[in-house]
């Protein structure tokens, strides 16, 4: 079986955002684990709609070619980390958009995130893992939130720091996060394999 695939997703189209600086990081980390490959998805290259279609694709057919793109890359991957901002204690609006654009390609698949902001994403993290319940995915329990002094070291805003200069904090979150995340990802590979041999 080949190596499972996982898509890193930052979560904010703004301008101004933040979000690509630690997808980044996470994607360096990431590739280093010789279990997996990894890619980096960025919402801004979709040019996704507002959710507009007859209903969700657990039940009918998209029609929207843009949507279709989107939905044939989140079918390719394995897994995801998710990168999210905390807007008004919950996800970005494009990221919940990009969510509900799929739901089958999310399907028994682990996910992981990163938040940052207030008190860490907190609350958008936990509002994200509601989410990832609700489409049938795995969600993994250790997550990253960068906050305080180490998001003001490393904000554009303030410090502009590189990652690296927080990893002391983040670092072995991190680490166990891909962990676990690699784990799932090999296991819910194997069962949808499993499952889609079954219905053949």
């Amino acid at each position: 079986m080949s190596k499972p695939k996982i898509g890193i997703i930052i979560g904010s189209t703004r301008d101004t955002r933040f979000g690509e600086k630690p997808a980044k990081w996470m994607l360096d980390l990431a590739s280093r684990r010789e279990e997996i490959e990894t890619e980096l998805i960025d919402l801004r290259d979709y040019d996704l709609p507002f959710f507009n279609e007859a209903a969700s694709n657990a039940w009918q057919e998209s029609q929207d070619p843009r949507v279709l793109k989107w939905q044939r890359k989140i079918g390719e991957m394995d897994g995801f980390i998710f990168v999210t901002a905390e807007y008004n204690r919950s996800i970005p609006g494009a990221l919940k958009n990009a969510l509900d654009q799929a739901y089958v390609e999310w399907n028994y698949k682990p996910a992981a995130i990163l938040g940052y902001g207030a008190v860490g994403g907190a609350r958008a993290v936990e509002h994200l893992r509601s989410i990832t319940v609700e489409l049938y995915m795995v969600p993994v329990r250790s997550t990253v939130h960068i906050s305080g002094t180490e998001f003001f070291t490393v904000w554009h805003g303030g410090g502009d720091q590189p990652i690296t200069a927080i990893e002391g904090t983040i670092g072995q979150g991190a680490q166990e996060l891909l962990d676990q995340l690699i784990w799932w990802a090999e296991l819910t590979k194997a069962g949808r394999a499993k499952k889609l041999k079954t219905q053949n």
